[in-house]
């Protein structure tokens, strides 16, 4: 199965998980939050490891089976595409950031968010491949930079390996084996939850989470029944449950994200919240909220915060401006910029058909 496929229990996840990536660089400011909701709040940094597993989830669904026929000749395409999805709204945003460094300087204020001399690896997306500190000038797009290096090597990926061909034991097998490694390089490192060290351990995270989407998505090629999304459910409540009582976040979070999204692939439409209007429009809308939360904030917090922490009535007006936001950077940049970008590649197929005489000769 290729092409332009969606499944929207998918795609509304993605809107879900690029708010509780906000609410988790919100959470702070927050005042009198209960402990049970900062704690889930403090997880938000989890939403990027299920980026990571569902990017490699839709581009194998989308464009596995036309890279493995195309081979050499449709990769052009492919990184055309990626290109065009990903980098114009960065390089918006990128520019937001430069406007709020010049504020910041008639303001006499520093603004070490801003090092200019490290802005061309941000503006190429290289800067968590060890080129700059990742965390500097918009600092979610340190796993745009790291899905750049995925978009790379998945071409190779699915050209190597048909997975979807593959038996079953050896697709868990591969899974549990690269959700292994993710583990001992974090172990490696020291390191016991997957939102530390992203200078060192960015690029890996993406790289293991994104392969193993990419082997959940030719199991759900085999399961994508009711039966195989109840299936999902219930492992990724086993791997929640190891989790809780002490297997590190490291192997247990990611497992259950990908089983999370095995279940999510396989579930159906009938009283299937995330199949609704709002929360899929949330999900279309899903890059332009990541991408550009950080910075509002950053400008949020500079017009109307004078205190450690802000009452709800304010935090509503942010989040509001977050939406508002979300919906014009999607329509305004991200659409037209893609279509201009993908138009560059376009060349019209020659007809195979015999030239149509004129009646007339």
């Amino acid at each position: 199965m290729s092409g332009r496929v969606e499944l929207r229990a998918l795609t509304s996840a993605r809107g879900v998980a690029a708010w509780w990536v906000v609410l988790y660089h919100l959470r702070g400011a927050l005042a009198d939050l209960p402990l049970t909701v900062e704690a889930v709040l403090a997880k938000g940094y989890l939403a990027v490891d299920f980026f990571f597993l569902l990017s490699g989830f839709v581009l194998a669904l989308r464009h596995g089976e036309r890279l493995r026929s195309g081979g050499i000749a449709v990769m052009p395409d492919f990184l055309r595409g990626r290109v065009a999805r990903i980098w114009p709204l960065h390089a918006v945003m990128l520019g937001f950031a430069l406007l709020l460094l010049v504020v910041l300087r008639a303001s006499g204020r520093a603004a070490p968010e801003f090092p200019l001399a490290e802005l061309p690896p941000h503006l190429l997306l290289v800067q968590a491949w060890g080129f700059a500190e990742p965390l500097r000038w918009n600092d979610p797009a340190w796993s745009i930079s790291c899905e750049l290096a995925a978009y790379l090597l998945f071409p190779l990926w699915a050209m190597a390996i048909d997975w979807r061909r593959r038996a079953t034991p050896a697709l868990l097998g591969a899974i549990g084996a690269l959700l292994l490694a993710l583990a001992a390089a974090f172990a490696l490192r020291g390191t016991d939850t997957l939102g530390q060290d992203i200078p060192h351990l960015g690029v890996v995270r993406c790289l293991l989470e994104f392969a193993t989407g990419t082997l959940v998505q030719a199991l759900w090629q085999r399961w994508h029944s009711h039966l195989a999304g109840f299936g999902g459910v219930a492992v990724a409540a086993m791997f929640g449950a190891a989790w809780a009582v002490g297997v590190p976040e490291t192997l247990a979070a990611p497992a259950m994200l990908a089983a999370l999204l095995l279940a999510l692939a396989c579930s159906g439409a009938r009283s299937n919240p995330l199949e609704g209007a709002l929360l899929h429009r949330l999900g279309e809308i899903s890059y332009a909220t990541y991408l550009s939360h950080f910075l509002l904030w950053f400008a949020f917090k500079l017009a109307f915060v004078r205190t450690a922490t802000i009452g709800w009535p304010l935090a509503a007006c942010y989040l509001l401006l977050v939406l508002a936001a979300s919906v014009a950077l999607h329509r305004l940049v991200e659409r037209p910029a893609q279509r201009w970008i993908n138009r560059l590649g376009f060349r019209p197929r020659r007809s195979r058909l015999p030239a149509r005489r004129s009646p007339h000769g």
